[in-house]
């Protein structure tokens, strides 16, 4: 008699191949995998439960040798930051930057020390003031509770007009970022590949035009398309949602700028994607692997502030946190392109980078 087919066995073999064929595709793999621990781990490295980063400065002059100041050191939302110039720590305090200034002074005698603290803020730190004040009462209450002493610190709260720092303000300069860094990489990089699957790419390269024109006839096009949704972008929330532009005209002129600039640098990296990718299905791949975690650590959605410091330092490379960076000091800070020399000097070694790696991957055919 034939041996009876064995349907568990067919079911099995069915299984296995299958399960193979997950794991033959790197895709779903990095999809439901990678970046889910991508995301855990930013989101994990928020600020402790959630209370937004205090950035403190202390005025020239101040003690601080007192257990007040040991205490607000210890908290990890709070963060002193030092000038060399007390103009910058007062126009960072304008501009909500900053969320108040601290200056302590003795009173008394040194056998029974008292202290006033004078804390300074202005109507640009927002909430963040308010957040802090209430924290440095409660260090204060404990501090005297220890030493039987109700009234050795005396808090004294100077809050003043600042700059008004609007949410639109943060929001769309990150959205640009994140507008023009997809939807570059995804047009330049599946219109060089299809050109180069479809021979058109090697026709070109056999004729007497030079490369270099090649490469910019093809990328022109897109570049000039995203600069007009910059363009529409900016207007839109500066006449619809109030955005600021610090110094009209002029100021929308360096954001296009400095637009211009990060488009050419993102070409770069589309173009390397497309030369490096065996199949089209494998662009996005690529593109998200290298866009995703700009997206969520260059200050696109939230400021780099609520990561830890070793954190921020990883980010503060990211050529998309030098450009968000640089839009929100030229639209809302008002400086102009040359003040943004260390933005555009970290972009410009990305782009000589880009390129240079372009230079020997780049296929034609």
């Amino acid at each position: 008699m034939p041996n009876k087919y064995s349907q568990s066995r067919a079911l099995w073999a069915i299984i296995r191949a299958s399960f193979k064929a997950i794991f033959a595709q790197p895709t779903s793999v990095v999809f439901s995998l990678l970046f889910p621990i991508i995301f855990i781990l930013i989101f994990g490295a928020f600020g402790k439960e959630g209370v937004p980063v205090q950035r403190i400065a202390l005025a020239p002059g101040s003690d601080t040798s007192n257990a007040v100041v040991d205490s607000l050191k210890s908290k990890s939302f709070i963060r002193f930051t030092y000038y060399s110039d007390t103009a910058a720590m007062r126009s960072d305090l304008l501009t909500g930057k900053l969320t108040s200034i601290l200056h302590i002074t003795p009173m008394g005698d040194s056998s029974a020390p008292r202290f006033m603290i004078s804390v300074r803020s202005t109507s640009a730190s927002g909430s963040t003031f308010y957040l802090f004040l209430q924290s440095l009462e409660n260090i204060v209450l404990k501090a005297e509770a220890v030493t039987a002493d109700q009234r050795r610190y005396i808090v004294k709260p100077e809050l003043s007009e600042g700059q008004e720092y609007r949410q639109i303000d943060f929001v769309l300069p990150g959205q640009l970022g994140f507008s023009i860094l997809f939807s570059t990489l995804f047009g330049i990089s599946f219109t060089f590949f299809t050109l180069r699957e479809q021979l058109v790419l090697k026709r070109f390269y056999a004729s007497p035009v030079k490369r270099i024109n090649i490469l910019l006839g093809i990328g022109t096009s897109r570049l000039f398309f995203q600069l007009i949704n910059v363009v529409v972008l900016i207007l839109f929330g500066h006449f619809f949602l109030n955005f600021t532009l610090q110094h009209g005209a002029v100021t929308f002129l360096e954001m296009v700028a400095l637009a211009i600039f990060m488009l050419f640098l993102l070409m770069g990296v589309g173009l390397i994607f497309a030369s490096i990718a065996k199949t089209d299905t494998s662009i996005p791949l690529l593109i998200n692997l290298f866009g995703f975690p700009q997206m969520l650590l260059s200050g696109t959605f939230f400021p780099i502030s609520v990561f830890p410091k070793w954190m921020q330092d990883i980010c503060f490379a990211l050529p998309l946190t030098q450009f968000n960076n640089g839009m929100r000091k030229i639209s809302f800070d008002g400086l102009h392109l040359w003040d943004c020399w260390e933005e555009i000097g970290i972009l410009a070694l990305w782009m000589a980078l880009i390129y240079a790696v372009l230079s020997r991957v780049i296929r034609w055919k």
